[in-house]
């Protein structure tokens, strides 16, 4: 299968690439499961830009930067800054049913989120995610140059130095990848003169997450393993308030349930303890310390005690005023047998954003020429080691669109001929258990070992089991053949490394990466980059 262009992902950046391309290019789009199983579909909150005249480009970047603890990059902030009000026009644009203000300059609402110094937050109520997702997938199911395939998991990408051994000291390019058709089970070659990584961010490499299942650092994963340098991937953003509950994944209680008088308390587990609230003993503004403090006190907590959860309880508020203003939690946990009216909310912290990814520039340019990585995957420098809310939707369009620029510019050339996928000496699996018991090991480990707080001890004793994981899954991998899960679970294991490798080599607290050994912060900021052994 031949195209000028192949995207894997389909949340806002990699859509936002398809549709600038579109006109001039071929374009396959690689979706691991349906088009909107991505996180970009569930991003409640909005896209943080300067619309008003109140607000400055100036005061944007200042809040992103303070919010980076020292950590962004100040090029890559000014130039996505700079760009957003273009990127919201072209959302505008394309009919995304933003929430309307006629009060407002541009016409629109704008809501503040914490870390902002100005209402510049543009939404679609509280699901703006799902309105741009469900408008750009309608223009790419209509758009003639755009082959969609669903249900299809990419596997690796295909360097120009496994093609011509001899040439194996030039500088290697990508030039496709092979893929998966999950209902089939068939192995397709994709060649492409251009390679778009859009696949998000690595959630579900921990126990706890609000990332959809499709969060496994692919594309993280396989740049790195194409020889990409990857940075910041310590850096993992967490949500203190995640329901626990074995039928409820990923489902976030939000934080103004908190602002509304909610109280966090130890559970019956924690015998004599049990009903007490905690927060006080950790911070003076006790339930409403900023996110990293709550979720710290909480996995504190829960690691001391050898609890599952802790308890968030608001059942003292009138039943009226909790169903009237907090109706869609309200009747989630009702389904689940928990009145919110009468008792407490089991609740843990979760893995939420990935701050780190694919060391790229300001048009998605990865180290290997022919690769691009846009959103999530990659590491602008924007995030630095803490995320301001609501730049991530941002950063999705405006890199999304300048990759699309550079790749538009370059002029056409020739695909090569790319072999088909051997699996000639593999066999099926004999135990498929085998994988399902390696996945659940993995995901408790680095939660227990390299969550919210971590030691140098806890991370080595992860690096060390990520070793012997990782040798047990390689082979796995060379002799049978390959499915979904095993996929996830090879790059899951590459991600882990990665994060606790870039972990231990800082020596310091700084934003999301909180070391009991190194509580201090360093007096200059310098970012984790992590290099790939040169191929042989």
């Amino acid at each position: 299968m031949k195209f000028d262009v192949a995207i894997v992902g389909s949340g806002l950046a990699g859509l936002s690439v398809a549709l600038h391309l579109a006109e001039t290019r071929t374009v396959a789009i690689i979706s691991k499961r349906a088009l909107k199983d991505g996180a970009s579909n569930w991003a409640q909150g909005g896209i943080a830009a300067v619309l008003d005249s109140g607000d400055s480009h100036k005061q944007h970047i200042d809040d992103t930067l303070i919010a980076g603890g020292g950590l962004c990059d100040e090029g890559a902030t000014r130039f996505i800054v700079e760009h957003g009000r273009e990127a919201i026009e072209w959302l505008i644009e394309q009919g995304v049913p933003f929430t309307r203000d006629d009060t407002a300059e541009l016409g629109f609402h704008l809501t503040r989120e914490g870390g902002h110094s100005q209402r510049r937050i543009i939404h679609a109520a509280d699901a703006t995610g799902h309105a741009v997702q469900v408008t750009l997938e309608e223009k790419v199911r209509a758009h003639p140059n755009i082959t969609l395939f669903e249900h299809h998991c990419a596997i690796d990408l295909i360097t120009s130095d496994k093609l011509n051994p001899v040439k194996k000291n030039s500088q290697p390019k990508c030039v496709g990848l092979y893929v998966q058709d999950e209902k089939s089970g068939q192995v397709l070659t994709f060649a492409a003169e251009h390679t778009v990584m859009a696949t998000g961010g690595a959630g579900k490499v921990y126990l706890y997450t609000t990332n959809p299942d499709t969060a496994s650092g692919d594309g993280i994963a396989m740049a790195w393993r194409a020889g990409c340098r990857v940075s910041n991937m310590e850096f993992i953003q967490f949500h203190p308030t995640c329901l626990y509950h074995p039928y409820a994944k990923s489902f976030l209680i939000t934080e103004a349930i908190r602002g509304e008088g909610g109280l966090l308390k130890l559970p019956p587990e924690a015998g004599a303890s049990a009903g007490k609230r905690f927060m006080l003993a950790h911070d003076e503004r006790a339930e409403l310390a900023p996110r990293d403090v709550v979720a710290r006190a909480i996995d504190f907590e829960i690691k001391k005690r050898g609890l599952d959860y802790v308890h968030l309880d608001i059942s003292h508020k009138p039943a009226d005023f909790l169903i009237e203003h907090f109706p869609t939690i309200y009747a989630r946990c009702l389904e689940l047998g928990i009145d919110i009216t009468k008792e407490p909310i089991p609740i843990v912290p979760a893995a939420h954003y990935t701050c780190g990814g694919v060391v790229t520039d300001l048009y998605g340019r990865t180290d290997l020429p022919g690769l691009y990585a846009v959103g999530e995957t990659a590491c602008t420098g924007l995030h630095g080691a803490n995320r301001l809310a609501s730049n991530s939707l941002l950063e999705c369009v405006v890199i999304g669109r300048a990759c699309a620029t550079d790749i538009a510019s370059k002029e056409k050339g020739e695909v090569p001929y790319l072999p088909d996928w051997d699996e000639s000496r593999v066999t099926d699996a004999d135990e498929e258990v085998v994988i399902a018991h390696n996945w659940d090991e993995l995901r408790r480990f680095m939660w227990n070992y390299v969550g919210i707080v971590r030691t140098t001890k806890r991370l080595e004793r992860a690096q060390h089991r990520i070793a012997l994981l990782k040798e047990e899954i390689d082979e796995y991998y060379q002799n049978f053949r390959i499915t979904h899960d095993l996929l996830e679970l090879r790059n899951l294991v590459d991600v882990a490394g990665l994060i606790v490798n870039s972990a231990l080599q800082r020596h310091e607290s700084r934003g999301l990466h909180f070391s009991r050994d190194y509580p201090e912060t360093l007096p200059k900021a310098l970012p984790s980059i992590l290099t790939p052994h040169r191929r042989k």
